[in-house]
């Protein structure tokens, strides 16, 4: 099932299926290596700042607003 990357639950991953975002998004987000194909897990939801996120072997912080622009496939 695909939803947003801002949907997934702590310890929950998947892969990135889309950037739905315009050219500004998607050149941040690349730059990070979310790319369609990229595996993701979120290590950490803050209530009121930034989702945490695991890409391959580095982790990054990035806004919600930003993590609503990438859809995944919700890993089973």
């Amino acid at each position: 099932m695909n939803v947003r990357l801002s949907q997934l639950g702590e310890n929950e991953g998947g892969v990135v299926v889309d950037i739905v975002g315009g050219p500004r998004a998607r050149s941040k987000l690349t730059s990070i290596g979310i790319v369609p194909g990229a595996r993701v897990r979120v290590l950490r939801i803050n209530p009121h700042g930034p989702i945490i996120l695991a890409v391959d072997n580095a982790r990054f912080a990035i806004g919600r607003g930003l993590a609503d622009k990438v859809i995944v496939r919700r890993a089973v």
